[in-house]
C-alpha cells in the first residue's frame, strides 16, 4: 500500500475513508460514535475539510491523529519566520506555547530529498525551515541513501 507523503494538498475526507478501509470498524459503530447517518458519513468521505470537532471524533475512533497531517503541512509549507517568533516571545499569550517542532520520518525524507535533488542547499533548508544545523547534519548522517 502506498503511503501518503504529499502534505501540500490535503483531502481529509479521502484520508479518513482510507483509514476506515484499513480497519474492521462497522459503519453502524461509526454512525453511532459520530452521531451521524450513513449519508452524512459518505459526505464526510468526499469532503476536503471537516469541522475540528468532527475531525477530533474521527481521530479518537480510528486511533489516528489526523491533525498531525495539517501540522506537517505547516512545517513544510508555512515554516515560522524569525520575525514572528521574536514578536511572540515578547508578547504574553494564554495559548499554549510549543517549544519544539516535531519532525516525522516523512518530513525528514522530504527535507533530505530537497537537498539530494538540488532544489535547496543545506543553508537554504536551515534558513527556510528553521532547522538547527546540527539536527540537519544528524539527519543526513542517519538517513543518507
Amino acid at each position: 500500500m502506498e503511503r501518503v507523503t504529499n502534505f501540500k494538498k490535503i483531502n481529509i475526507g479521502l484520508l479518513i475513508h482510507q483509514k476506515v478501509k484499513e480497519t474492521t470498524i462497522e459503519v453502524t459503530r461509526i454512525c453511532s460514535f459520530l452521531k451521524s447517518t450513513e449519508e452524512e458519513i459518505e459526505e464526510m468521505y468526499i469532503s476536503k475539510s471537516l469541522d475540528a470537532e468532527i475531525l477530533m471524533r474521527w481521530s479518537k475512533l480510528l486511533k489516528y491523529d489526523f491533525f498531525r497531517i495539517y501540522s506537517q503541512h505547516l512545517i513544510l509549507y508555512a515554516p515560522p519566520s524569525r520575525e514572528v517568533n521574536k514578536v511572540i516571545d515578547k508578547e504574553k499569550t494564554v495559548l499554549p506555547q510549543f517549544r519544539k517542532n516535531f519532525y516525522t520520518k516523512e518530513v525528514i525524507d522530504f527535507i533530505l530529498e530537497l537537498i539530494e535533488n538540488g532544489e535547496k542547499t543545506r543553508q537554504q533548508v536551515i534558513h527556510d525551515y528553521l532547522i538547527p544545523k546540527a539536527t540537519l547534519h544528524k539527519w543526513i548522517n542517519k538517513y543518507k541513501k
